[in-house]
């Protein structure tokens, strides 16, 4: 399947997933399973076959580590200097936050295993697990912080640890380093249930777009936009460039942070006094703007790293 083909596919899953539950068919509870069974189920099970079995020094590189975290804290930054100007503290903490927090799990991880594959799936999964761990500190000190909402950074990372994928990827890592061989059937069975990761995910995603109150603050939105899909893998590609990554690790990190603002920031935006409107409003677009600028960023991926 080509690059455009599967983005128009993502589009169209979306879409079906935003219909379905316009008409009634995903309902909120049926949102819900799905989201479970891609989040208990079939990221978990992506995650680990994509890692063990694998030596884990060609996983674990320290690139992908020293990587995520310096675009997540520069683009963080940018995101700061061109909202540091908005008097209304709820609107400016959503559009920091969501100018860095990407979508690594449900649409970042099943799209770089769909478009790559092999040992870029797996340290994608890398990334998956340093940026939760960062995007979820990041974000809880941020909006505390501009909104003066209280929260305990510990106790949300503990929350963290406790995620079924980055408990799959820590197995999967443990199986790499003492060599563990999975049989033949049981990878066949994994990587099954593992490929309907992206289809399910999406569906769940579509069902969760929404802008009840049209398209808030559209400047707002359409700064943070840029800065997540254009800033953002631009200075991904520069930093590991810079890092001398590898082929792999270029195209793993630079394609995870390349995904649109993550739904989950609604949920902070909502709980630290974020501005709810806003958060949906982003997330809504920078989703949509995702399917054209992906294909810009694979695209590129294919001639660096050719």
């Amino acid at each position: 399947m080509s690059v455009a083909t599967q983005l128009g596919s993502m589009l169209v899953l979306l879409a079906v997933g935003a219909g379905a539950r316009a008409v009634g068919l995903l309902t909120p509870s049926r949102r819900d399973a799905l989201t479970s069974a891609a989040f208990y189920v079939a990221l978990p099970a992506l995650v680990f076959v994509s890692t063990v079995g694998r030596s884990l020094s060609e996983v674990l590189v320290w690139q992908l580590v020293v990587g995520v975290a310096a675009v997540l804290l520069a683009v963080a930054g940018v995101g700061w200097l061109v909202h540091r100007g908005r008097a209304n503290p709820a609107r400016r903490g959503v559009a920091v936050v969501q100018s860095y927090h990407c979508n690594m799990g449900f649409l970042g991880l099943p799209f770089v295993a769909a478009t790559f594959g092999g040992i870029t799936t797996a340290k994608a999964s890398v990334v998956l697990g340093i940026g939760s761990l960062l995007q979820v500190t990041l974000t809880v000190a941020l909006l505390t912080h501009i909104t003066t909402a209280e929260a305990d950074v510990v106790e949300e990372l503990r929350g963290v640890a406790r995620n079924p994928v980055l408990v799959a990827l820590l197995a999967g890592l443990v199986g790499a380093a003492v060599g563990v061989r999975l049989p033949g059937l049981a990878r066949d069975v994994l990587g099954t249930v593992g490929a309907f990761a992206l289809p399910i995910a999406l569906l769940a995603v579509g069902a969760s777009l929404t802008s009840e109150n049209g398209l808030v603050e559209p400047p707002t939105v359409g700064a943070v936009a840029a800065v997540k899909l254009l800033v953002m893998p631009v200075v991904a590609l520069a930093v590991f460039t810079v890092l001398a990554a590898s082929p792999t690790t270029l195209r793993a990190g630079v394609l995870m942070l390349a995904m649109p603002t993550a739904v989950s920031t609604y949920i902070y935006s909502s709980e630290l006094g974020g501005d709810g409107d806003l958060a949906s409003a982003t997330i809504l677009a920078t989703t949509v703007a995702a399917v054209a600028t992906l294909f810009g960023v694979v695209r590129l991926l294919g001639v660096v790293t050719a």
